[in-house]
């Protein structure tokens, strides 16, 4: 893996990105930034074993991870994520049930001479995918046509729609955002995946959450047309959706409607699953010390919230203090304390890999980089390719 930057950009790529349906990559980033959030001046290099191998580790820990969720329901350990115990028959069912899933984003520590190691997962709501799948794939075929990168996103979602078809009722399926997103990259990463079922052959309807309705006399959830919401994929987390007016009345109508993402994923994004994981894997190599409640035998640990999103309200500590911290309201749910790996330094940045997994297989991988030692909503993504 090596770090190419001063290349030549595009003389309209704002133009170029926004009609690819990067229309949020102002909005995302802080405006004090001088960094733009997409930013093809700096690109990696990958050789094609290295991809063949991470694309093995990225199906390992998936594997690992479905291991993980079938030991939290099987010795009840809802109560290490602070899921609520009214929560549970429904989640508990859905893995029963083996509600069906489309995708995850696994956060990787890569440095091309270490073995990578995992941060997080983001399993229910993953975002930077309209960045990864189509953005830098066009980007490539611009300025590099002839060379490849790890990037089937697209056909792999297409194709695990699909096979989720027979899985979901007869009817649309609707696709859900909210409008309190104010960045607009949730609405339009919500109109990329309607596209790939779409292009699957699924009907579909787009809709707000604010938007959707309950029929009293029907017991069913309705769109603005009073149409019956039978299926429904929302890009909105399970931990807030629950919590919401209609949350308890979702997961009783779960077996005949389903959400996808499946309600189960609310083990899989929470980051209690990061010392389940080294609790069943442990000495793993590619997995980091991780411990609920307190950092255990660890003196450089960096504190994650469970629910904490976008890097925010974290803290990294080593024997000398505190280290670096991040702003944020989470933590009232816990803590898990990782062992505290710095991410590798290329020209004074720091890379996260974000590699994709679609159904059980990888898919490709998009990368975020940070001044800071925390990847939060400061990062640049910068794309990639595979020499030949």
């Amino acid at each position: 893996m090596i770090r190419k930057s001063g290349n030549p950009v595009r003389p309209n790529w704002p133009e170029i990105v926004e009609s690819q349906g990067l229309g949020f990559h102002r909005a995302v980033h802080p405006e004090h930034l001088s960094r733009t959030y997409w930013d093809e001046s700096v690109h990696y290099e990958f050789e094609m074993d290295e991809v063949l191998h991470l694309e093995t580790v990225v199906e390992s820990l998936h594997q690992m991870c479905l291991e993980a969720v079938e030991h939290v329901v099987a010795e009840n350990r809802f109560a290490d994520f602070g899921i609520p115990e009214w929560a549970v028959p429904a989640i508990r069912d859905s893995w029963r049930r083996t509600d069906p899933y489309l995708y995850g984003r696994f956060d990787l520590r890569y440095d091309g001479v270490n073995p990578p190691t995992l941060l997080e997962y983001n399993a229910d709501t993953p975002t930077c995918l309209v960045e990864a799948a189509i953005v830098q794939w066009h980007w490539l075929q611009d300025t590099h046509p002839g060379a490849d990168q790890w990037n089937s996103l697209h056909e792999q979602l297409i194709d695990q729609w699909a096979a989720l078809r027979p899985r979901l009722p007869d009817g649309l399926v609707h696709f859900a955002w909210t409008n309190e997103d104010e960045t607009g990259e949730e609405a339009l990463t919500t109109a990329y995946l309607q596209e790939t079922a779409q292009q699957a052959g699924l009907p579909t309807q787009e809709i707000a959450l604010e938007d959707i309705g309950w029929d009293y006399s029907a017991s069913e959830f309705v769109d603005l047309e009073e149409r019956a919401i039978t299926a429904a994929f929302k890009l909105y987390p399970w931990e807030w959706l629950i919590h919401d007016r209609f949350g308890p009345l979702i997961l009783q109508r779960l077996h005949g409607a389903p959400w996808v993402e499946p309600v189960w994923k609310m083990v899989l994004s929470n980051k209690a699953l990061l010392a389940i994981l080294w609790e069943l894997y442990p000495g793993h190599p590619n997995l980091l010390p991780a411990y609920l409640g307190d950092p255990g035998p660890l003196d450089t640990y960096i504190a994650k919230p469970l629910l904490g999103r976008e890097g925010a309200s974290m803290r990294i500590v080593t024997p000398d203090g505190e280290l670096e911290r991040t702003a944020g309201d989470y933590g009232t749910e816990g803590y898990v304390f990782q062992q505290f790996q710095p991410l590798p330094e290329i020209e004074g940045w720091h890379p996260v890999l974000g590699t994709w997994v679609v159904g059980d297989t990888s898919a490709g991988l998009g990368i975020r980089e940070t001044s800071s030692l925390i990847t939060d909503d400061t990062s640049s993504f910068v794309p990639h390719l595979i020499r030949l």
